[in-house]
């Protein structure tokens, strides 16, 4: 464990959905916070995947357990719910892995930590965190509900859906987009560690590698 200036070491862990969006605000915001606090920041876990994705792709999430677990860190801390998953089960699975190695987990956006000082459960978080967890989860549902309804009032109006017809993604863009795969693909990484390296999905690193292979 670094207890280097008797800080307490943390770790922060930033999600996104997709390529197109940044970590930066989160990773700023927390940051910050670590340095008013006096925390020293072990390391930074990033992913960007769903926040639906199913637990065994949650390479970020794995590493942040994992720096729990072995005792290289005290805290995890979070943007809001919501980055650690829109499964409430996730999210209260991985709550109570960090709970019984002693380590609290910190969300920004409310400022809740879930263990007090004395290394207690906070009450008032817990009955927060089931609240979020849940909105988080609903939010998404009614995202996906919104989609399929404005597709099928689309289809019933007689738009065409989806890319214009013989358009797709050329090869080239896709490679670009993805250039943290391509790397590691071509240093000889298997598509799982390459996976577990850039914090993206399987399927995704398996396209990569067939539009490399192509």
């Amino acid at each position: 464990m670094d207890l280097t200036n008797n800080k307490i070491p943390v770790a922060i862990l930033v999600r996104v959905s997709t390529n197109r969006q940044e970590t930066d605000r989160q990773i700023s915001d927390l940051t910050d916070y670590a340095a008013r606090k006096g925390y020293n920041v072990v390391e930074i876990c990033r992913e960007t995947i769903s926040g639906r994705a199913e637990e065994s792709d949650r390479h970020g999430l794995a590493r942040a357990k994992e720096l729990a677990t072995s005792g290289a860190v005290k805290k995890v801390l979070v943007h809001e719910i919501s980055r650690l998953a829109r499964k409430s089960s996730i999210v209260h699975k991985f709550v109570e892995t960090l709970e019984e190695c002693g380590v609290s987990l910190y969300w920004h956006a409310q400022g809740f930590e879930t263990l007090l000082e004395d290394g207690k459960r906070n009450p008032s978080a817990s009955i927060m965190l089931a609240i979020l967890a849940e909105t988080a989860r609903s939010e998404i549902e009614t995202l996906v509900e919104r989609i399929k309804s404005g597709l099928a009032e689309a289809k019933r109006q007689g738009r065409a859906l989806g890319r214009p017809k013989g358009s797709r993604v050329q090869p080239a863009a896709f490679l670009e987009r993805h250039r943290d795969i391509v790397r590691q693909l071509r240093a000889g990484q298997s598509i799982r560690n390459c996976a577990k390296i850039t914090g993206k999905g399987n399927s995704t690193v398996q396209r990569v590698k067939l539009a490399l292979a192509a």
